[in-house]
């Protein structure tokens, strides 16, 4: 994970994120163990309090466990909450805005659709 922050966010709801977002690409597999609070806080030089209120929040969203003595554990089914919750959010959030955009630069459905194609055929 890259120590990169922005104004826009508090410091650990961006961490939220990107903890998020290594379960979504499997770097932190369902059923296994997060890293300690410390380690995380030295690899991101941010304070450890900063670490715990991000680590709660996932604890809250159901997406990680608390192992007495063992540490943070991401939860069975966690990647597939996470997928349908990004799923949500793009097509109630994200999508209507991209229409409102291709309508405000009237750029037709149809090229919108050839460079989806040809942007996931290059990739």
């Amino acid at each position: 994970m890259n120590n990169h922050w922005h104004d826009d966010l508090p410091i650990y709801k961006q961490l939220v994120i990107k903890l998020k977002n290594a379960v979504l690409d499997g770097s932190f597999a369902e059923g296994q163990a997060m890293p300690s609070v410390r380690a995380i806080s030295a690899e991101m030089s941010i304070n450890h309090i900063t670490v715990s209120k991000a680590y709660h929040e996932l604890l809250d969203n159901g997406l990680i466990e608390k192992k007495r003595g063992l540490g943070m554990f991401v939860l069975s089914g966690a990647q597939e909450k996470l997928l349908a919750a990004e799923r949500q959010f793009f097509i109630e959030k994200e999508l209507p805005m991209l229409v409102n955009k291709m309508n405000q630069l009237d750029v037709s459905i149809e090229q919108v659709i050839k460079i989806f194609k040809e942007q996931r055929e290059g990739s």
